[in-house]
């Protein structure tokens, strides 16, 4: 019996784990697909995951969950950068090379950081939005 009950939940913890690494990787692969940390403005927190932006809306999953479903919806018409800035000492849980963007959403204040080499797409993705949005 307790050979068995062992086995079955290392069969769970496997299924969870390829479940885990395949979200991941789907998310991944789409075009527009970026690792991006996520920070509500006054949250000392950082979160990571993965962001695709692309038509009207930025969506960000967190990357340790295996919900399929955007954790931040963000509208690119109701979203502006005010400030970019190099990761700084309040920025521990983020790599030394990260852009940190500070922005205003509708729904308020919020943070986002990304690689050197992903703050340019992002920006043209925002600044190309059709006029009068």
């Amino acid at each position: 019996m307790t050979t068995a009950l062992l086995v079955l939940v290392g069969l769970a913890v496997l299924v969870v784990a390829v479940v885990f690494l395949l979200r991941r990787r789907f998310l991944l692969s789409g075009l527009g697909a970026v690792t991006m940390w996520f920070r509500p403005a006054g949250s000392p927190r950082w979160s990571v995951g993965v962001a695709w932006y692309g038509g009207e809306a930025l969506l960000w999953y967190r990357a340790l969950s295996l919900s399929v479903r955007p954790q931040q919806r963000l509208c690119r018409a109701d979203f502006r950068v005010d400030a970019q800035r190099p990761a700084g000492r309040d920025d521990l849980a983020l790599p030394d090379d990260v852009v940190v963007l500070e922005c205003v959403t509708a729904e308020g204040p919020r943070e986002l950081a990304m690689d050197r080499s992903t703050v340019t797409g992002f920006l043209s993705w925002l600044e190309s939005a059709p006029p009068g949005n």
